[in-house]
């Protein structure tokens, strides 16, 4: 799908002021539609397969704050205000004061916290906030697996995903009808002129909510920049979600107990690096 409507699997080369570069055709549209509905058996499967082995994931609960887009017209990726499940809406522009970035000795990453300690961004966060709007399919699929808003299990947020997938392939297929039906047309490319200027967005990215901020002068340089990333934005989280299980372990062998909290870590989907590499577990008995 991205390759079709982006140029290229990831970091889309197509997008340009006001649309688009190219525009897929019909007969495009339509075979892409015809995998999408393809892709649905496998998803049956690959469910099965998670609920077969759903045991294997730890019964761990902490109460925390969960923070995604959020929007009464659709389940939010690309619009919305920021939702936390502590303090209700706010709007994009006021971002700075939610993250509320700080560093700390032991760590070259930022960490953030709102409302409480620490939050957490990512599916999980994002089902948590809007449940109600998933697809037909994908809310069956949150059905099978008990999984009901709010839940405080990070482990469950790779089921979260599983039922995002869901949710992709079917709202995916109803945007094609959409197309299909109203038709496309290329237009001309959009007319403008470079001035200075600073924009802030949000978007949800597959682990949690992105924000970009940019400045601008009037040469159409950028004089000014700020991300932050949702694998940031979960460091603090993972922490403190690691002070609470790991005494949970003790009764494990040193093996498990690694084996455990890496698990833990990969259950918020961090950024490869942070995702492949083991944990140095440091046992003082």
């Amino acid at each position: 799908m991205s390759d079709l409507m982006c140029g290229r699997t990831t970091h889309p080369i197509t997008l340009i002021p006001g649309g688009f570069t190219a525009i897929p055709s019909e007969k495009q549209l339509r075979n892409l539609k015809q995998k999408l509905i393809d892709i649905i058996p496998v998803c049956d499967d690959v469910i099965q397969t998670v609920l077969d082995n759903i045991y294997m994931l730890p019964d761990f609960s902490r109460e925390t704050e969960y923070i995604a887009l959020t929007t009464d017209d659709e389940y939010a990726l690309y619009d919305g205000v920021i939702g936390s499940t502590d303090t209700g809406r706010h709007p994009i522009e006021e971002y700075e004061s939610i993250v509320n970035e700080f560093v700390v000795p032991h760590s070259t990453a930022k960490f953030t916290r709102h409302a409480r300690e620490s939050y957490m961004v990512g599916a999980l966060a994002r089902f948590n906030l809007n449940s109600d709007q998933l697809t037909p399919l994908a809310k069956k699929c949150a059905k099978k697996f008990g999984l009901k808003a709010v839940n405080y299990n990070p482990f469950m947020n790779n089921v979260a995903q599983l039922i995002e997938y869901y949710h992709s392939v079917e709202d995916s297929i109803a945007l094609i009808d959409k197309l299909l039906e109203r038709g496309l047309k290329k237009k001309d490319n959009t007319k403008y002129k470079v001035r200075g200027g600073r924009g802030i967005g949000a978007v949800e990215v597959p682990r949690g909510i992105l924000f970009h901020d940019y400045t601008y002068n009037d040469q159409g340089i950028c004089t000014k920049a700020n991300l932050v990333i949702p694998t940031n934005q979960n460091h603090n989280n993972i922490t403190k979600d690691m002070e609470i299980f790991a005494p949970m372990l003790l009764d494990k062998s040193e093996k498990e107990i690694e084996l455990n909290l890496e698990m833990l870590v990969r259950a918020y989907d961090p950024c490869i690096s942070c995702s492949t590499h083991y944990l140095k577990v440091e046992f003082k008995r």
